[in-house]
């Protein structure tokens, strides 16, 4: 019931935070000249992260020209993958849900649906894991590219010391941390939720049943014991009542002693 309901939340949440996202920074550059300066330099990315076609044009403050600038970088494939990876896992739930609800029957049919359902989950495990490890070392990547410090190297403008570059603002990352965040918790929920697939199907079944065979076995070879033991016993009581009987009828013969006596007399 948890995978149901928290699996396609999780989804949602993990492709909107990185698919949805867009950001940028600002940098100024103060030229010595200052009709050159430009003190507001907008520099945007967002999703898929491709950094290297990212461009912007900075002062030289060596006249009017203007240096061209990009980004260096590319974490579009993690990134990509990651969301994709969240898409299909919450059409899968949702369809799973559907099934679960409404199907329920059907699912267990043949033992069919249950196998299916174990495979897919281990499948969507292991690719939340991957998934939310590249994005995760993708997003590292990103951050670097454009930490506001590792921009300004790239100005030609900013290597001279008589100018003056600063960072007026750094890009916002908490959505792209908290993606990565609902990547791992995928795969927690996924992976944890693989015992409870795991039970639905027959491999379960028939394990419980092979376990239960030797114990079976051995209650039984228990019970003939304990009947022997009972048949033995009463026997061997039956034979010591029967060995006691003639001890039983010597005694009785006793009395006939004294009875002959008197008539002697």
């Amino acid at each position: 019931m948890c995978m149901v309901i928290f699996a396609p939340l999780f989804a949602i949440f993990a492709f909107a935070t990185c698919g949805g996202y867009s950001g940028g920074l600002r940098l100024s550059v103060d030229c010595v000249n200052k009709t050159e300066s430009n003190l507001s330099i907008d520099v945007a990315f967002a999703y898929p992260f491709r950094l290297h076609q990212v461009t912007f044009e900075v002062p030289t403050c060596e006249g009017k020209e203007r240096q061209k600038v990009a980004l260096i970088g590319d974490s579009s494939s993690s990134a990509e993958f990651f969301v994709t990876v969240a898409v299909f896992a919450f059409l899968y739930s949702l369809a799973a849900t559907v099934v679960y609800i409404f199907f329920q029957n059907k699912y267990r049919e043949n033992n069919r649906g249950p196998l299916i359902d174990f495979i897919v989950t281990v499948v969507f495990s292991f690719l939340w894991l991957v998934g939310s490890s590249a994005w995760a070392k993708g997003l590292s990547d990103v951050k670097v590219a454009t930490d506001p410090k590792e921009v300004l190297l790239l100005m030609s403008a900013c290597k001279q010391p008589s100018n003056k570059c600063m960072a007026v603002h750094s890009p916002v990352m908490s959505s792209l941390n908290t993606s990565v965040v609902f990547g791992f918790l995928n795969f927690i929920l996924w992976a944890g939720n693989i015992w409870f697939v795991f039970k639905e199907t027959g491999w379960h079944s028939s394990s419980q049943r092979y376990l239960s065979d030797p114990v079976e076995r051995h209650s039984s070879s228990y019970n003939q014991g304990g009947y022997n033991q009972d048949s033995y016993g009463s026997s061997s009581g039956y034979n010591q009542q029967a060995s006691l009987g003639p001890s039983s009828d010597e005694f009785g013969q006793q009395p006939g002693g004294p009875a002959s006596f008197t008539n002697q007399i």
